[in-house]
């Protein structure tokens, strides 16, 4: 079947955002070729053209020159100032309640300890926290884990996974003794969008506090904790954000809360006076009691650079291309999969869509690795679906189309 002509080149030439394309590396494939299409944002982003050269100056100068002067400096602020940076440009969230610090593992640890042992101490007998099935196994094993630690009850939401949890599904099973809910913005499989400020609405009707995942939503999607009167946040920066393998993650805490929460992993960078070297551990009376340990400042640079990149193209545009290129995708996915017996797994709604779609078929394992071996680059997702991330300052229409090409042709080839 050839590939219906779906305007790729015309769509390119209108696009806004399409000047942010060339300032992201386009290295080589696996063996050398040029990757046709990079459908994998959604896990890792890009690295920035200048990123490279922006880390030998850090390396020649800041590291360099001024050596562990720089700690006083400009590095000891690095967590939060880059975190009041992500929060302004990204998160919808003002100066003082975001830091950079640690993996998303870890933060969702700290939070979700802090939140519940904060509601066990209020002595209202709330034991129980509120997560659904389908969640990604990092929040589920985190969950699962400190339940066993603290004795606490998991009380889980059986969504189906094409359409998510909704503020209903909450409802339904929040109550009394709900001491957290813990629930991603997008969801990893599906792509699935929920209504945030509701949802964040209901467990606050229901007495508990919220712990927003965000890591397939920060700078592809609107996020606004402030608006949505969120309690918790964490999220990773190594997706949309840019910020490489390993880029360090960010945690969210309102200002009312941070008072009244102390994170478990108590260590010197948290504590209110770190130079002091006390026998005691007492900690910062701000948001940087959520840290623990040396920051990982390196590791932050790219980050810094990419949420400048964001700043200039502006969450809004951001947004209205990600939602055109998931369409695009779907109708590419109607045209041209769909007749081989492929089938979508997101919502065609895009109010209710991230910045990825998810299609399944059989074999797509084995689409995958041969996509891989051709320079197109999506990835796999048991049991058999084939995640397309769509990160919208990097991914262009040709380059969307090449790929769902490269899909059908795969598929053929198996057949």
């Amino acid at each position: 079947m050839d590939a219906p002509e779906f305007g790729a080149a015309a769509l390119d030439a209108a696009d806004p955002l399409a000047r942010f394309r060339d300032r992201f590396l386009r290295p080589a494939g696996p063996h050398g070729e040029a990757v046709v299409a990079y459908l994998d944002g959604n896990s890792l982003g890009r690295p920035l053209a200048e990123t490279p050269a922006k880390l030998g100056e850090f390396v020649a100068g800041p590291w360099g020159e001024r050596l562990i002067r720089a700690w006083d400096e400009e590095w000891m602020d690095e967590p939060t100032s880059v975190g009041d940076r992500l929060g302004e440009v990204v998160l919808g969230a003002a100066a003082g309640q975001t830091i950079v610090a640690d993996s998303t593992s870890v933060l969702l640890y700290k939070l979700l300890r802090a939140a519940l042992d904060a509601q066990a101490a209020a002595g209202e007998g709330r034991t129980e926290i509120v997560l659904d099935r389908d969640n990604f196994p990092t929040d589920r094993f985190i969950v699962e884990g400190i339940a066993a630690e603290r004795g606490t009850r998991i009380v889980w939401i059986e969504a189906d996974p094409l359409t998510g949890v909704r503020p209903a599904d909450v409802a339904a099973v929040a109550g009394p003794r709900t001491a957290v809910v813990l629930l991603s913005h997008v969801a990893y499989r599906s792509g699935f969008m929920a209504d945030a400020a509701a949802i964040t609405q209901v467990a606050h009707d229901a007495g508990a506090l919220i712990l927003w995942d965000l890591c397939h939503s920060a700078a592809s999607v609107p996020v606004e904790l402030d608006a949505w009167g969120a309690d918790l946040a964490v999220g990773c920066t190594y997706k949309y954000l840019n910020g490489g393998p390993g880029a360090p993650a960010f945690a969210y805490v309102r200002s009312d809360l941070q008072s009244r929460l102390r994170q478990p992993i108590w260590g010197w960078m948290g504590a209110a006076d770190p130079f002091g070297m006390t026998h005691a551990y007492e900690p910062a009376g701000d948001v940087r009691r959520f840290i623990t340990g040396t920051p990982p400042i390196l590791a932050m640079q790219p980050l810094k650079h990419m949420l400048e990149l964001v700043a200039e193209a502006g969450m809004d545009a951001v947004r209205a291309k990600s939602v055109a290129l998931t369409e695009r995708a779907i109708a590419l996915h109607d045209a041209l999969l769909a007749p081989l017996g492929v089938e979508l797994a997101s919502p065609r709604d895009p109010a209710e869509r991230g910045s990825h779609i998810t299609v399944n078929h059989p074999r797509f394992r084995e689409v995958t690795a041969m996509l891989w071996q051709r320079g197109v680059i999506p990835d796999f997702r048991p049991p058999h679906g084939l995640r397309i991330g769509l990160s919208p300052l990097s991914t262009s229409f040709a380059e969307l189309q090449a790929g769902m090409e490269a899909i059908r042709d795969a598929l053929g080839d198996l057949a």
